[in-house]
Protein backbone atom coordinates (compact mmCIF):
# COMPACT_ATOMS: atom_id res chain seq x y z
CA UNK A 1 0.00 0.00 0.00
CA UNK A 2 2.89 2.32 0.81
CA UNK A 3 4.30 1.95 -3.00
CA UNK A 4 1.03 3.25 -4.11
CA UNK A 5 0.34 5.66 -2.04
CA UNK A 6 4.02 7.20 -2.82
CA UNK A 7 3.28 6.71 -6.23
CA UNK A 8 -0.12 8.66 -6.02
CA UNK A 9 1.10 11.55 -4.48
CA UNK A 10 4.05 11.57 -6.55
CA UNK A 11 1.20 12.00 -9.09
CA UNK A 12 -0.17 14.71 -7.30
CA UNK A 13 3.12 16.89 -7.37
CA UNK A 14 3.30 16.29 -10.68
CA UNK A 15 -0.13 17.63 -11.62
CA UNK A 16 0.51 20.99 -9.19
CA UNK A 17 3.52 21.64 -11.27
CA UNK A 18 1.77 21.34 -14.73
CA UNK A 19 -1.10 23.77 -13.26
CA UNK A 20 1.33 26.36 -13.16
CA UNK A 21 2.55 26.11 -16.49
CA UNK A 22 1.07 28.93 -19.04
CA UNK A 23 0.80 25.95 -21.89
CA UNK A 24 -1.91 24.15 -19.57
CA UNK A 25 -3.31 27.04 -17.93
CA UNK A 26 -4.28 28.29 -21.54
CA UNK A 27 -5.58 24.64 -22.28
CA UNK A 28 -9.35 25.15 -20.84
CA UNK A 29 -10.28 21.73 -21.27
CA UNK A 30 -6.65 19.86 -20.03
CA UNK A 31 -6.38 22.73 -17.15
CA UNK A 32 -10.02 21.51 -16.17
CA UNK A 33 -9.07 17.76 -16.28
CA UNK A 34 -5.80 17.85 -14.35
CA UNK A 35 -7.64 20.46 -11.83
CA UNK A 36 -10.59 17.51 -11.05
CA UNK A 37 -7.66 15.07 -10.72
CA UNK A 38 -5.50 17.14 -8.27
CA UNK A 39 -9.46 17.21 -6.32
CA UNK A 40 -9.54 13.93 -6.50
CA UNK A 41 -6.08 12.90 -5.26
CA UNK A 42 -5.58 15.61 -2.46
CA UNK A 43 -7.64 13.98 0.45
CA UNK A 44 -5.67 10.94 -0.46
CA UNK A 45 -2.11 12.44 -0.04
CA UNK A 46 -2.98 14.62 2.69
CA UNK A 47 -4.21 11.84 4.70
CA UNK A 48 -0.66 9.50 3.33
CA UNK A 49 1.02 12.90 4.90
CA UNK A 50 -0.81 12.58 7.90
CA UNK A 51 0.01 8.67 8.57
CA UNK A 52 3.93 9.77 7.84
CA UNK A 53 4.03 12.17 10.31
CA UNK A 54 2.35 9.81 12.69
CA UNK A 55 5.05 6.81 11.93
CA UNK A 56 8.07 9.36 12.04
CA UNK A 57 6.36 10.41 15.43
CA UNK A 58 6.06 7.03 16.47
CA UNK A 59 9.83 6.40 15.10
CA UNK A 60 10.94 9.54 17.35
CA UNK A 61 9.48 8.42 20.32
CA UNK A 62 10.37 4.93 20.27
CA UNK A 63 14.15 5.61 19.95
CA UNK A 64 13.63 8.14 22.57
CA UNK A 65 12.46 5.02 24.84
CA UNK A 66 15.28 3.29 24.12
CA UNK A 67 17.56 5.49 24.71
CA UNK A 68 19.85 4.72 28.40
CA UNK A 69 20.69 8.32 28.99
CA UNK A 70 17.01 9.63 29.26
CA UNK A 71 15.23 10.99 32.69
CA UNK A 72 12.30 9.59 33.52
CA UNK A 73 10.27 12.70 32.85
CA UNK A 74 11.16 12.72 29.64
CA UNK A 75 10.61 9.26 28.87
CA UNK A 76 7.07 9.56 30.15
CA UNK A 77 6.52 12.13 27.55
CA UNK A 78 7.90 9.93 25.09
CA UNK A 79 5.43 6.75 26.07
CA UNK A 80 2.65 8.88 26.15
CA UNK A 81 3.78 10.51 22.27
CA UNK A 82 4.54 7.04 21.18
CA UNK A 83 0.59 6.05 22.20
CA UNK A 84 -0.87 9.10 20.67
CA UNK A 85 1.24 8.29 17.34
CA UNK A 86 0.69 4.77 16.89
CA UNK A 87 -3.12 5.62 17.48
CA UNK A 88 -2.98 7.73 14.88
CA UNK A 89 -0.80 5.67 12.61
CA UNK A 90 -4.04 3.36 12.96
CA UNK A 91 -6.54 5.43 11.80
CA UNK A 92 -4.81 6.92 8.98
CA UNK A 93 -4.01 3.87 7.62
CA UNK A 94 -7.50 2.84 7.88
CA UNK A 95 -8.99 5.63 6.26
CA UNK A 96 -5.86 5.02 3.44
CA UNK A 97 -7.89 2.08 2.37
CA UNK A 98 -10.91 3.65 2.23
CA UNK A 99 -9.84 6.17 0.00
CA UNK A 100 -8.58 3.65 -1.67
CA UNK A 101 -11.01 1.59 -2.31
CA UNK A 102 -11.98 1.86 -6.75
CA UNK A 103 -14.67 4.70 -6.65
CA UNK A 104 -17.67 4.11 -8.80
CA UNK A 105 -17.32 6.16 -12.09
CA UNK A 106 -20.87 7.11 -11.23
CA UNK A 107 -20.72 9.09 -8.74
CA UNK A 108 -20.91 12.08 -9.53
CA UNK A 109 -23.18 12.16 -12.20
CA UNK A 110 -26.83 13.01 -12.13
CA UNK A 111 -29.47 10.33 -11.31
CA UNK A 112 -32.69 9.32 -12.78
CA UNK A 113 -34.96 7.94 -10.81
CA UNK A 114 -38.26 5.99 -12.17
CA UNK A 115 -41.18 5.07 -9.20
CA UNK A 116 -43.61 2.46 -10.74
CA UNK A 117 -46.46 1.12 -8.52
CA UNK A 118 -46.93 -2.98 -7.88
CA UNK A 119 -49.31 -4.93 -5.74
CA UNK A 120 -51.74 -2.96 -4.13
CA UNK A 121 -53.75 -0.66 -6.86
CA UNK A 122 -54.51 2.55 -5.86
CA UNK A 123 -52.99 2.50 -2.38
CA UNK A 124 -49.73 1.59 -4.02
CA UNK A 125 -50.02 4.12 -6.25
CA UNK A 126 -50.68 6.60 -3.30
CA UNK A 127 -47.24 5.53 -1.97
CA UNK A 128 -45.60 5.88 -5.20
CA UNK A 129 -46.75 9.19 -4.40
CA UNK A 130 -45.52 9.81 -1.01
CA UNK A 131 -42.05 8.13 -2.14
CA UNK A 132 -41.32 10.94 -4.31
CA UNK A 133 -42.33 13.38 -2.07
CA UNK A 134 -39.78 12.17 0.10
CA UNK A 135 -36.83 11.90 -2.28
CA UNK A 136 -38.17 15.56 -3.18
CA UNK A 137 -37.11 16.74 0.09
CA UNK A 138 -34.15 15.07 0.49
CA UNK A 139 -33.39 16.63 -2.77
CA UNK A 140 -34.18 19.74 -1.86
CA UNK A 141 -32.24 19.36 1.59
CA UNK A 142 -28.81 18.36 -0.43
CA UNK A 143 -29.20 21.49 -2.89
CA UNK A 144 -30.21 19.03 -5.45
CA UNK A 145 -32.66 19.89 -8.13
CA UNK A 146 -35.47 17.69 -8.99
CA UNK A 147 -37.25 17.79 -12.89
CA UNK A 148 -40.31 15.51 -13.51
CA UNK A 149 -40.02 14.16 -17.07
CA UNK A 150 -43.24 11.65 -17.00
CA UNK A 151 -46.10 11.23 -15.03
CA UNK A 152 -49.04 8.75 -14.89
CA UNK A 153 -51.24 10.02 -11.79
CA UNK A 154 -54.43 8.48 -10.49
CA UNK A 155 -57.68 10.08 -10.00
CA UNK A 156 -57.01 10.17 -6.10
CA UNK A 157 -53.27 11.91 -6.83
CA UNK A 158 -51.17 8.39 -6.54
CA UNK A 159 -48.55 7.81 -9.14
CA UNK A 160 -48.82 4.61 -11.37
CA UNK A 161 -45.60 5.69 -12.73
CA UNK A 162 -43.88 8.40 -12.49
CA UNK A 163 -39.75 9.37 -13.81
CA UNK A 164 -37.42 12.37 -12.81
CA UNK A 165 -34.07 13.48 -12.94
CA UNK A 166 -31.81 14.70 -9.96
CA UNK A 167 -29.30 16.64 -11.04
CA UNK A 168 -25.98 17.87 -8.36
CA UNK A 169 -23.03 16.76 -8.11
CA UNK A 170 -22.68 13.47 -6.42
CA UNK A 171 -26.59 12.56 -6.67
CA UNK A 172 -25.94 8.86 -7.95
CA UNK A 173 -23.53 8.04 -5.29
CA UNK A 174 -26.35 9.47 -2.78
CA UNK A 175 -29.73 7.54 -4.72
CA UNK A 176 -28.17 4.43 -5.69
CA UNK A 177 -28.85 2.60 -2.96
CA UNK A 178 -32.85 2.64 -3.43
CA UNK A 179 -33.28 0.70 -6.45
CA UNK A 180 -35.27 -2.24 -5.52
CA UNK A 181 -39.01 -2.88 -4.42
CA UNK A 182 -39.95 -0.76 -1.11
CA UNK A 183 -43.16 -2.52 0.80
CA UNK A 184 -45.57 -0.19 2.86
CA UNK A 185 -47.96 -1.47 5.74
CA UNK A 186 -50.50 1.24 6.58
CA UNK A 187 -53.77 1.97 6.89
CA UNK A 188 -55.27 3.38 3.30
CA UNK A 189 -57.22 6.26 3.17
CA UNK A 190 -59.44 4.30 0.62
CA UNK A 191 -60.03 1.78 3.75
CA UNK A 192 -63.41 1.92 5.84
CA UNK A 193 -62.88 -0.35 7.98
CA UNK A 194 -59.08 0.43 9.25
CA UNK A 195 -57.50 -2.60 8.31
CA UNK A 196 -53.69 -2.67 7.39
CA UNK A 197 -52.77 -3.48 4.21
CA UNK A 198 -49.41 -4.26 2.57
CA UNK A 199 -48.56 -2.70 -1.05
CA UNK A 200 -45.20 -2.56 -2.65
CA UNK A 201 -43.76 0.01 -5.21
CA UNK A 202 -40.45 -0.62 -7.28
CA UNK A 203 -37.58 2.13 -7.42
CA UNK A 204 -35.06 2.18 -10.56
CA UNK A 205 -32.49 4.18 -10.17
CA UNK A 206 -30.02 4.87 -13.48
CA UNK A 207 -27.04 7.10 -13.51
CA UNK A 208 -27.06 9.64 -16.46
CA UNK A 209 -24.94 8.51 -19.23
CA UNK A 210 -22.18 10.66 -20.61
CA UNK A 211 -22.89 10.66 -24.58
CA UNK A 212 -18.89 9.06 -24.84
CA UNK A 213 -20.41 6.05 -22.98
CA UNK A 214 -23.42 5.65 -25.03
CA UNK A 215 -23.82 6.34 -28.59
CA UNK A 216 -26.99 6.29 -30.13
CA UNK A 217 -27.42 5.44 -33.94
CA UNK A 218 -31.21 8.21 -34.70
CA UNK A 219 -31.51 5.72 -37.60
CA UNK A 220 -32.19 3.05 -34.21
CA UNK A 221 -35.01 5.47 -32.97
CA UNK A 222 -39.03 5.55 -33.90
CA UNK A 223 -39.83 9.04 -32.56
CA UNK A 224 -44.12 9.18 -32.09
CA UNK A 225 -45.53 12.82 -30.59
CA UNK A 226 -49.12 13.13 -28.79
CA UNK A 227 -50.97 14.81 -26.99
CA UNK A 228 -50.35 14.75 -23.25
CA UNK A 229 -52.49 13.40 -21.41
CA UNK A 230 -53.46 13.48 -17.31
CA UNK A 231 -54.34 15.62 -14.44
CA UNK A 232 -54.07 19.54 -14.56
CA UNK A 233 -52.02 21.51 -16.59
CA UNK A 234 -53.70 24.07 -19.78
CA UNK A 235 -51.51 22.10 -22.49
CA UNK A 236 -52.69 18.73 -21.50
CA UNK A 237 -54.80 17.38 -24.43
CA UNK A 238 -54.13 20.43 -26.74
CA UNK A 239 -50.87 20.30 -28.31
CA UNK A 240 -48.93 16.86 -29.30
CA UNK A 241 -45.86 17.89 -27.26
CA UNK A 242 -45.52 14.36 -25.90
CA UNK A 243 -42.69 12.41 -27.23
CA UNK A 244 -42.31 8.25 -27.63
CA UNK A 245 -39.18 7.03 -28.27
CA UNK A 246 -38.93 4.01 -29.09
CA UNK A 247 -35.13 2.34 -29.54
CA UNK A 248 -35.46 -0.23 -32.26
CA UNK A 249 -32.74 -2.99 -31.52
CA UNK A 250 -33.87 -3.04 -27.82
CA UNK A 251 -37.02 -2.42 -27.44
CA UNK A 252 -36.67 0.09 -24.97
CA UNK A 253 -39.51 2.50 -24.83
CA UNK A 254 -39.45 6.25 -23.11
CA UNK A 255 -42.35 8.56 -23.40
CA UNK A 256 -41.26 12.31 -21.55
CA UNK A 257 -44.92 14.75 -21.47
CA UNK A 258 -43.81 17.30 -18.72
CA UNK A 259 -42.90 20.29 -21.07
CA UNK A 260 -44.58 22.19 -22.87
CA UNK A 261 -41.71 22.02 -25.74
CA UNK A 262 -41.73 19.24 -28.04
CA UNK A 263 -38.16 19.67 -28.68
CA UNK A 264 -37.69 19.85 -24.29
CA UNK A 265 -39.54 16.35 -23.88
CA UNK A 266 -37.62 15.03 -27.36
CA UNK A 267 -34.47 15.92 -25.09
CA UNK A 268 -35.10 14.52 -22.07
CA UNK A 269 -36.46 11.44 -23.74
CA UNK A 270 -33.23 10.56 -25.17
CA UNK A 271 -31.51 11.34 -21.95
CA UNK A 272 -33.22 8.77 -20.22
CA UNK A 273 -33.24 6.41 -23.15
CA UNK A 274 -29.35 6.42 -23.04
CA UNK A 275 -29.48 5.81 -18.92
CA UNK A 276 -31.69 2.84 -19.50
CA UNK A 277 -28.95 1.85 -22.18
CA UNK A 278 -26.19 2.49 -20.29
CA UNK A 279 -27.51 0.56 -17.25
CA UNK A 280 -28.53 -2.16 -18.97
CA UNK A 281 -24.92 -2.91 -20.97
CA UNK A 282 -23.60 -2.02 -17.24
CA UNK A 283 -25.70 -4.37 -15.85
CA UNK A 284 -24.72 -7.31 -18.61
CA UNK A 285 -21.09 -6.77 -17.92
CA UNK A 286 -21.24 -6.48 -14.37
CA UNK A 287 -23.26 -9.78 -14.36
CA UNK A 288 -20.36 -11.62 -16.24
CA UNK A 289 -17.41 -10.88 -13.97
CA UNK A 290 -20.18 -11.34 -10.94
CA UNK A 291 -21.64 -14.61 -12.32
CA UNK A 292 -19.38 -16.73 -9.91
CA UNK A 293 -20.13 -14.77 -6.80
CA UNK A 294 -23.01 -16.06 -4.37
CA UNK A 295 -23.18 -12.64 -2.74
CA UNK A 296 -25.36 -10.52 -4.98
CA UNK A 297 -26.18 -7.63 -1.62
CA UNK A 298 -26.58 -4.71 -2.69
CA UNK A 299 -26.65 -5.70 -6.85
CA UNK A 300 -29.69 -3.36 -7.57
CA UNK A 301 -31.70 -5.73 -8.70
CA UNK A 302 -35.46 -4.38 -9.03
CA UNK A 303 -37.34 -7.39 -7.87
CA UNK A 304 -35.07 -7.45 -4.43
CA UNK A 305 -37.54 -5.99 -1.68
CA UNK A 306 -35.26 -3.68 0.27
CA UNK A 307 -37.03 -2.26 2.41
CA UNK A 308 -40.70 -2.02 4.77
CA UNK A 309 -42.41 0.63 5.78
CA UNK A 310 -44.40 0.12 8.71
CA UNK A 311 -46.86 3.27 9.47
CA UNK A 312 -48.97 1.87 12.26
CA UNK A 313 -45.59 1.22 14.27
CA UNK A 314 -43.74 4.12 12.93
CA UNK A 315 -41.02 1.49 11.77
CA UNK A 316 -38.54 1.61 8.91
CA UNK A 317 -36.38 -1.42 8.09
CA UNK A 318 -33.76 -1.96 5.66
CA UNK A 319 -33.45 -5.37 4.86
CA UNK A 320 -30.08 -5.51 3.30
CA UNK A 321 -28.06 -4.27 6.13
CA UNK A 322 -30.85 -5.12 8.90
CA UNK A 323 -31.49 -1.60 10.20
CA UNK A 324 -34.41 -0.90 12.13
CA UNK A 325 -35.31 2.68 12.93
CA UNK A 326 -38.44 4.42 14.43
CA UNK A 327 -38.76 7.32 13.03
CA UNK A 328 -40.56 7.32 10.04
CA UNK A 329 -42.56 10.66 10.08
CA UNK A 330 -39.40 11.67 9.93
CA UNK A 331 -37.89 9.72 7.14
CA UNK A 332 -40.81 10.19 4.85
CA UNK A 333 -40.31 14.20 4.94
CA UNK A 334 -37.09 13.55 3.74
CA UNK A 335 -34.63 12.41 6.28
CA UNK A 336 -32.39 9.81 4.80
CA UNK A 337 -29.20 10.52 5.53
CA UNK A 338 -29.06 7.80 8.42
CA UNK A 339 -30.33 5.34 6.58
CA UNK A 340 -28.13 6.74 3.10
CA UNK A 341 -25.03 6.69 5.23
CA UNK A 342 -25.50 3.43 7.15
CA UNK A 343 -25.64 1.85 3.50
CA UNK A 344 -22.52 3.39 2.07
CA UNK A 345 -20.73 1.99 5.45
CA UNK A 346 -21.72 -1.38 4.75
CA UNK A 347 -20.74 -1.63 1.16
CA UNK A 348 -17.48 0.04 2.05
CA UNK A 349 -16.97 -2.17 4.42
CA UNK A 350 -17.86 -5.39 1.97
CA UNK A 351 -15.78 -3.78 -0.41
CA UNK A 352 -12.88 -3.61 1.96
CA UNK A 353 -12.71 -7.29 3.22
CA UNK A 354 -13.36 -8.29 -0.67
CA UNK A 355 -10.27 -6.75 -1.09
CA UNK A 356 -8.24 -7.54 2.15
CA UNK A 357 -9.28 -11.02 1.01
CA UNK A 358 -7.84 -10.84 -2.69
CA UNK A 359 -4.25 -9.60 -0.56
CA UNK A 360 -4.79 -5.73 -2.37
CA UNK A 361 -2.72 -3.99 0.25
Amino acid sequence: MIEKLSAVESRFEQIGIELTRPEVINDTEKFTKLMKEHGELYPIVEKFREYKKAVADQKEATEILNSPDMDKELKDLAEEELADAKKRSEEANEELKILLLPKDPNDSKNVIVEIRAGTGGEESALFAASLFRMYSMYASAHNFTIDITNVNETELGGYKEISFMIEGNGAFSRFKYESGVHRVQRVPDTETQGRVHTSAVTVAVLPEADDVEISVNPADLKIDTFRSSGAGGQHINKTSSAIRVTHIPTGTVVECQDERSQFKNKDKALRILKARLFDAAKKEHDSAIASDRKNQVGSGDRSERIRTYNFPQGRLTDHRIGLTIYRLESVMNGDLDEIIDALITFYRAEALKEQSNRGSY
